[in-house]
């Protein structure tokens, strides 16, 4: 169910505070600690954007993190060397203004999850959204 069927709709200083939690996921962090520090409740729009941000900047980095090493690994066994190489080449070769095809792909889950909050709905995001509706459970 979509936050708009659900809640009033959002104000803009919220839909704002959400792309830019997406764009920055640490600005969502800060301004998680400024509501904490203020004692304020936030509505659950904003808690449920600004969670999913992080939640995906952080898998995202794991993700990241964790094929680099492991590319790293293989680079190391001669015949699959080649392999990883070629595969590193071509998904970071520059194909269009000097995007790769990780960075497009990147972007444009991006900016599908900011015309979300943009619209004032939930973004879904397969397990993703389904992991922080659980945690926010009875908050949204």
């Amino acid at each position: 169910m979509s936050y708009f069927n659900k809640y009033k709709t959002p104000t803009a200083m919220e839909k704002i505070v959400a792309v830019l939690s997406y764009i920055f996921p640490l600005i969502g962090f800060i301004f998680i600690v400024i509501a904490a520090l203020a004692k304020k409740d936030m509505r659950p729009f904003l808690k449920y954007h600004i969670f999913q941000s992080i939640f995906i900047a952080f898998a995202l980095w794991v993700i990241f993190s964790g094929l680099g090493f492991l590319f790293h690994l293989l680079s190391y066994i001669p015949i699959i060397n080649t392999i990883v190489s070629m595969l590193t080449f071509f998904l970071n070769t520059q194909l269009f203004l000097g995007f790769s095809i990780i960075t497009i792909l990147y972007f444009l889950f991006i900016l599908y999850l900011i015309i979300g909050a943009l619209r004032g709905s939930d973004s879904y995001v397969p397990w993703v959204s389904d992991i922080i509706k659980t945690n926010l459970r009875g908050q949204i």
